[in-house]
């Protein structure tokens, strides 16, 4: 199995956390499927960013983005050169360290 660290993020995982991976599950499936409610406003179809987030450590284990992502990469907040879509950014058998921004540009959220 694979791990994902969590970096701490005060309104979704205030201490952090770690999860348990199979390859092959996008880092936003792993996330949710831990009670880690990040944001995934399309539904985990890459036609937005609400699901940003940055890899810390591993992100070289990842499938480059492919245009369409990195489109939409374009438009998030705090954009870093290793930010991905937590629902494109597939699972190998690396472990990752992955932090979760702080805002999303989601006009129509419940928790802003």
């Amino acid at each position: 199995m694979t791990r994902i660290v969590v970096l701490p993020n005060e309104a979704l995982c205030p201490d952090g956390a770690v999860v348990e991976v199979e390859p092959g599950e996008s880092i936003c499936q792993a996330l949710l499927r831990n009670d880690i409610e990040i944001e995934h406003a399309c539904e985990m179809s890459c036609a937005c960013t609400t699901c940003h987030i940055i890899v810390r450590e591993g992100y070289d284990s990842l499938e480059e983005a492919d245009e369409l992502e990195d489109d939409f990469l374009d438009r998030a907040w705090g954009l870093e050169p290793e930010s991905r879509l937590s629902c494109q950014a597939i699972v190998v058998d690396e472990d990752l360290v992955v932090e979760i921004p702080r805002y999303t540009i989601n006009m129509v959220s419940e928790r802003h």
